[in-house]
């Protein structure tokens, strides 16, 4: 029986007889597997008011809120099932998750520690607790919990991940591209691996090696801005102009409007002396600027002086 078959009969069922209980946990549970979280919580809801000490309902009602996004409601169904199941450390962890998300790290690094007290071989809570330091600038902490979650799982590409961003940020180039090659080792197809290992190359003078970096990240990841930015920057930079305003045209066909790609654009036509490209690309830079990392004021000072000549 496929899983619609089985909750359609669980439905003919409590049509029948609305206080089966024991179907309405079953239907409540299979529709969350199943990924109808609105009705699952419909459900889970008129269990909690029947079941008022039940753990596991309340524990089953965080996870549907935090589907849904609702992290203050799943943070109080998870404090309920811990209040009524003080050892469970499942609800711990999932507080942790949703604390972590409304930015309470402080709250979120508690309850990972909770569960690391009772399974100091927990992995999950080790990189959780690497999250929340990492969110606080705590790069020395959140790096030495990164390297216990590979410890006890040299699999975790996001593990690796994370430190190789600690490392570059630390300054520690070779470091940091060894994390990301374990990232491509175990997963070929992580983009923002490449894209990281070709700002390395960049920072390194390795022009083209940086350059058949991004390609492959924007091989796999068309739309990655960032990518497209440092491309055209690598080329510019070595006077390839006309190569780098096709990144850009690239850029634009692929639906990314950014300032600082028609900033970048202004740029190459003024070094061309392209004045009217010039000024199109300032006045694009400047309907973008939500995406720009150049004060918009500069730029309207850039071309307040061009109409002046």
């Amino acid at each position: 029986m496929s899983k619609i078959e089985k909750i359609q009969e669980l439905q003919e069922i409590l049509q029948e007889d609305n206080a089966n209980y024991q179907a309405r946990r079953q239907l409540a549970v299979l529709l969350l597997d199943s990924g109808f979280s609105e009705e699952a919580l419909q459900h889970f809801l008129y269990l909690s008011k029947i079941f008022e000490n039940d753990s596991g309902i309340f524990y089953n009602l965080g996870i549907v809120y935090e589907k849904l996004k609702n992290f203050e409601k799943a943070k109080d169904a998870y404090l309920k099932s811990i209040e009524l199941s003080p050892d469970e450390m499942d609800a711990y962890y999932n507080l942790g998750l949703v604390l972590t998300e409304l930015k309470d790290y402080d709250g979120g690094i508690a309850c990972f520690e909770k569960v690391l007290e009772n399974d100091p071989q927990d992995s999950n809570s080790y990189f959780s607790l690497g999250i929340c330091q990492l969110k606080k600038g705590e790069l020395v902490d959140a790096m030495m919990n990164f390297q216990n979650t590979i410890d006890l799982n040299d699999d975790d590409i996001y593990a690796h991940f994370y430190m190789g961003n600690i490392l570059k940020e630390m300054g520690d180039s070779n470091s940091a591209a060894e994390q990301f090659q374990k990232v491509i080792e175990l997963s070929p197809d992580y983009s923002w691996a490449y894209y990281n290992l070709a700002v390395i190359d960049f920072e390194n003078g390795n022009f083209d090696d940086a350059v058949d970096k991004l390609e492959k990240t924007l091989e796999l990841n068309p739309k990655d801005q960032e990518a497209y930015i440092n491309y055209a920057k690598i080329l510019a930079k070595q006077g390839m102009y006309d190569d780098a305003s096709g990144v850009i045209e690239r850029a634009v066909a692929a639906g990314i409007n950014s300032g600082d790609l028609y900033y970048i654009e202004a740029q190459i036509d003024k070094r061309l002396g392209n004045l009217e490209g010039f000024e199109n690309g300032l006045r694009l830079a400047l309907e973008h600027e939500d995406t720009l990392s150049v004060p918009p004021s500069v730029i309207q000072k850039e071309l307040d002086g061009l109409n002046a000549i």
